[in-house]
């Protein structure tokens, strides 16, 4: 239960500090994605889509930046398509970092297509669905080291309050898949997280879609997919090393 509560303060403290890509209003991209020998259209495809989700899109210069955006770098958002294709499948990786050099959000797009371009492109507009629309909110020019104090300063008073949520009947459900034991803790009303008392981070975070039931999931590893209720069990959508899903289906104990 100890290891249980010191994951759940951690989940607390990614949701209390970390920032989320519709917190921010300015986006900038690279002059061009090192990865990719050639743009193959991605770039007008992210710009426009961006764009059509409220985000302004700033020069990769910082020296033609609107003054707001000069004033408080922090306040950009930088944006990059990597390549991560392999042998049989054209694959991408959306990417989004701070002002830090720190990602905040990896979303993967696979395609079957095989010509690069149109390949390319199916990939990235799967990732897409990742991207909510814009909604900033005031960026701090502080470094992860003053964030990194404050979090520490809160830990005092949010510890025993989240031990206790931990250990009531009605904030902790069990589930299992046949392997592995979880919790499910209800950290508010629009997101959850599955605990493995073996592990020190959540086995997977949950936050709510505008479709009820369904959620976007972030694992373990830092990759995104969805997830959703099924008969009363939580289902994942596990991502497979050839591009394709699996159900991963906890039941209820």
């Amino acid at each position: 239960m100890k290891k249980i509560s010191l994951v759940i303060f951690t989940a607390y403290s990614m949701f209390a500090f970390g920032q989320k890509v519709s917190d921010y209003k300015y986006i900038s991209l690279p002059l061009h994605f090192e990865t990719f020998k050639e743009d193959f259209g991605l770039a007008d495809m992210l710009i426009k889509t961006l764009k059509s989700k409220n985000y302004t899109i700033v020069p990769y210069d910082k020296l033609q930046w609107p003054s707001e955006a000069q004033a408080n770098p922090c306040s950009v958002l930088m944006a990059d398509v990597v390549n991560d294709s392999g042998l049989l499948r054209n694959k991408v990786l959306l990417q989004f970092r701070d002002c830090n050099n720190k990602v905040i959000s990896s979303t993967k797009g696979s395609s079957n297509i095989k010509e690069f371009k149109e390949g390319f492109q199916d990939a990235l507009k799967q990732t897409f669905v990742s991207v909510s629309p814009s909604s900033p909110v005031v960026q701090s020019t502080a470094d992860a080291s003053t964030i990194n104090n404050t979090t520490s300063s809160v830990t005092e008073t949010r510890e025993t309050e989240i031990s206790g949520s931990a250990s009531s009947d009605n904030n902790a459900v069990k589930f299992s898949n046949g392997k592995v034991d979880v919790m499910k803790v209800q950290l508010d009303n629009n997101q959850f997280i599955l605990v493995n008392s073996n592990s020190s981070s959540p086995y997977a975070t949950f936050k709510t879609t505008t479709k009820a039931d369904v959620f976007r999931v972030k694992l373990q590893n830092g990759e995104a997919t969805l997830g959703y209720y099924e008969n009363g069990n939580i289902v994942i959508e596990m991502p497979k090393a050839n591009g394709e899903y699996g159900k991963e289906i906890f039941v209820k104990k």
